[in-house]
């Protein structure tokens, strides 16, 4: 299995180097060269499997020569043994047509647990074997961070730098990501917001003498092996639903692109997949472009639902890649187009986004109005990002069952569910005592040679 670059100008690279660059060198996003397809059969085969066997079948055919079968079935197990449902992402009815995938029992109850936890292990693996040592630097919005330095605290062969936005992350967020005491990991809050953390964190992958000396590695969803761990819960909840033998939908809350880019990746594999939904809340540029081809960046407002409070969405340039027939000087072409403010998608590319992706939006009076809906007529919390979500879905339901993904769980944003349901909802217990754990973070300026300094004073600390 090879990976080429979105932008058509760096090395084709396997798997295990694929993992370990996240950013490809020409500044562009990695994705398989050809994405492998499962036969009907194969997908029937699928239903009533633990969620770790379907993990592996679904996966495998990407890996290459990465791992052996044997190996990589026990990295799979080992990721998901510490989730709290034996199903490891189940299904709830909200109403006729309309179900939940919950996503976050894992042990930073998010979604980015399925992937994270996975990549640790894969990590692990891959630098005892080769003796070397990584720097990772990440982004997060809220949950990718604090699922990082969980899947990565005390690891030997890694250094881990998470980069969030001061004062725009739930207090819940920031505390799963600045209590680990873990001296290898490293919470750094940027005055700025979400898009001021990514651009940073790309700014370093793109200063190539910093990214050679650090042995600079990202694991947000930037790297496909994040996307490639999201894939299989679509393929877990569409056979539970009766596919291959009927079409399932989804409806996904998101900010960067890339969960239901992986959505979609399920899609070319073969799941009958016949709408994938981008749910938006007022930062809605995605909602926007798929609406009217127009991709234009402005103010990131603040929300409830944190996590989608983003205005350049990463992993929208792989749809893109996919949009505009793999043309990667296209793809390179709108990159410096976004640079300078926004870019037009040509009609014949938009058209192919349309065919792929609907889109909607919530307000926060309307995910308000959701989270407390569906407490009433269900029963079922809904996290802000989660009702963001159910709230598009409910737009777009027909006949064929819709799934909305439920993100995250509801106590990792307890002052907007309380807001909107009068119950505070609280943590599981072995997180009871998050709030009385000292808090170790260090803030900085929105400045890439400040950021690069930290991490070679860090570094040096550590080894020493």
């Amino acid at each position: 299995m090879r990976y080429v670059s979105t932008r058509g100008q760096a090395p084709v690279l396997s798997f295990e180097d694929t993992m370990l660059s996240g950013l490809a060198r020409d500044g562009g996003l990695y994705v398989p060269e050809t994405v492998p397809t499962l036969s009907h059969a194969d997908i029937a085969a699928l239903a009533g499997l633990p969620y770790e066997e379907v993990a592996r079948r679904v996966m495998m055919p990407f890996v290459g020569d990465a791992f052996d079968e044997a190996t990589f079935a026990d990295l799979v197990t080992s990721a998901y043994a510490g989730f709290g449902h034996d199903a490891r992402a189940p299904l709830k009815q909200l109403g006729p047509d309309h179900f939940l995938l919950e996503l976050f029992h894992g042990p930073t109850l998010a979604f980015k647990d399925f992937a994270m936890q996975l990549i640790g292990r894969m990590f692990e693996h891959v630098l005892a074997r080769r003796g070397e040592r990584v720097t990772i630097v990440g982004a997060t919005s809220g949950d990718t961070g604090s699922a990082a330095i969980e899947a990565f605290a005390g690891l030997n062969a890694v250094d881990v730098f998470i980069l969030y936005p001061h004062g725009r992350v739930s207090e819940v967020q920031r505390r799963q990501m600045t209590t680990p005491d873990a001296a290898n990991v490293h919470a750094v809050a940027v005055d700025g917001h979400f898009d001021d953390c990514q651009a940073l964190v790309k700014g370093m992958f793109n200063d190539f003498a910093f990214r050679d000396r650090v042995g600079l590695a990202g694991v947000n969803s930037i790297n496909f092996a994040r996307v490639l761990a999201q894939v299989v819960y679509y393929f877990t909840a569409a056979t539970a639903l009766g596919a291959p033998h009927r079409p399932v939908s989804y409806t996904v809350p998101t900010g960067n692109f890339g969960d239901v880019f992986a959505g979609h990746i399920a899609k070319r594999m073969g799941l009958p997949i016949e709408r994938l939904v981008v749910a938006t809340n007022h930062n809605d540029i995605l909602d926007r472009v798929l609406r009217t081809g127009e991709y234009r960046t402005g103010e990131v407002l603040p929300s409830i639902s944190p996590s989608m409070d983003i205005q350049v969405s990463s992993n929208f340039e792989r749809a893109l890649h996919l949009a505009y027939g793999g043309d990667g000087a296209a793809v390179r072409q709108l990159m410096e187009e976004l640079a300078s403010g926004g870019f037009t998608v040509s009609q014949g590319a938009l058209q192919a986004l349309q065919e792929t992706y609907a889109s909607g939006r919530a307000s926060e009076a309307e995910t308000t109005a959701t989270i407390r809906a569906f407490a009433r007529r269900t029963g079922e919390t809904l996290c802000p990002h989660s009702a963001v979500g159910a709230f598009v879905a409910e737009q777009h339901l027909g006949t064929t069952p819709m799934v909305t993904l439920a993100t995250a769980h509801p106590a990792k944003f307890p002052d907007a569910v309380e807001a909107a349901t009068g119950v505070r909802p609280a943590l599981p217990p072995r997180m009871a005592d998050l709030m009385d754990r000292p808090e170790r973070t260090e803030r900085i300026a929105n400045d890439l040679a400040a950021v690069e300094a930290l991490i070679d004073r860090s570094r040096e600390a550590q080894a020493a």
